[in-house]
């Protein structure tokens, strides 16, 4: 990979992942500081090409033939990204697939070796149950039952599937630090846990700004996960379904806004027929937890904190609950009296 050319440099910083996990929020977050500029492209995915266009074999889920072409390969509309950071901010960008493409931790460090990496990690059950969940609700993801998806993923890998659709790879953390580590030392690499971006934003960012070097700024709001509304199956919806299916591979032909647009419009339409999101039943929980639990303990071995939480048999539960548990007072319950006892 060849080195920036005049006027330009490779970004200071990357927010690499996991997908579902915050990155949306804290790129949000990190778009709003005055010293950094985020590329006003999240995930352009540079570093997981290799200077050429992502190969139609590994785009072959529903709409994944369309996304590939969103993908930002070429150096120099990738280093044109950052043409308008004034001159002392730190550059970054946000592509959360990099922490689990392993090809991309040589690619970074070949070009930006004393670039710092800020990792968020969500419960690998609830993100791929939110990752899931996602798929579904835009009309792409075919299986109706979450652990049958988890478990189709060697298939599915095997078919050409793209990375959003290894719910379970890009859950196993401790897998994807340890590789990282080789190409960056632990000191460069924030790891930042979902939690406490959604629980407690302050003090959560201000150890991402003292990890970047930056001034600290005040922030008491909670960031936005992008969340999507659960969709049930029903004849209404299905057939909208396999309408979006179909015209995200016919939508790969022109350029890709042009889907886009037909796109959001079906959304919608999809959109109004959704619900809250449901939580997912304990024991299909537990079912989801024994496919991560030895990578679990071992991210408690690799960072040396605990990540037992993630074991036990019910989720956080959704952003938004967890954000009104959080502001809002809880109702008292009732006074008892002797014939309460």
């Amino acid at each position: 990979m060849a080195v920036e050319t005049a006027g330009q440099r490779w970004p200071d910083f990357f927010v690499v992942g996991a997908p579902k996990a915050g990155t949306t929020a804290l790129n949000a977050a990190l778009a709003q500081h005055p010293q950094l500029y985020l590329s006003p492209v999240k995930e352009p995915k540079y570093f997981l090409c290799d200077e050429r266009p992502p190969p139609r074999g590994q785009h072959r889920g529903p709409g994944d033939a369309h996304s590939r072409k969103e993908w930002i390969w070429r150096r120099s509309q990738y280093l044109a990204l950052f043409d308008d950071a004034p001159t002392l901010t730190l550059r970054g960008e946000s592509t959360p697939f990099y922490l689990y493409e392993r090809a991309a931790h040589d690619r970074i460090e070949r070009v930006a070796p004393k670039a710092r990496l800020i990792a968020v990690l969500r419960d690998p059950v609830d993100r791929a149950y939110s990752n899931w969940m996602h798929l579904r609700s835009d009309g792409l993801e075919t299986d109706p039952d979450f652990l049958s998806a988890l478990h189709r993923e060697p298939e599915r890998i095997r078919a050409g599937y793209a990375p959003f659709w290894h719910y379970q790879g890009l859950g196993r953390y401790a897998e994807q630090l340890r590789h990282l580590y080789r190409y960056f030392p632990p000191e460069q690499v924030h790891v930042l846990r979902y939690r406490d971006l959604v629980d407690t934003p302050a003090q959560a960012l201000s150890q991402v700004w003292s990890f970047l070097g930056v001034e600290p700024v005040s922030t008491q709001a909670a960031p936005r996960e992008n969340v999507k509304p659960f969709v049930p199956a029903s004849r209404r919806n299905d057939a909208l379904r396999r309408v979006i299916r179909v015209g995200a591979s016919v939508g790969q032909i022109p350029h890709p806004a042009t889907w886009r647009r037909a796109e959001s419009a079906l959304l919608q339409r999809l959109y109004a027929g959704g619900t809250i999101r449901p939580q997912l039943p304990p024991e299909q929980r537990l079912a989801a937890v024994e496919l991560f639990a030895d990578d679990i303990r071992e991210l408690g071995a690799l960072l040396g904190r605990s990540f037992d939480d993630w074991l036990g048999a019910s989720g956080r539960g959704s952003f938004e609950a967890r954000v009104k548990a959080r502001t809002e007072p809880a109702t008292p319950a009732p006074a008892t009296t002797p014939d309460d006892a």
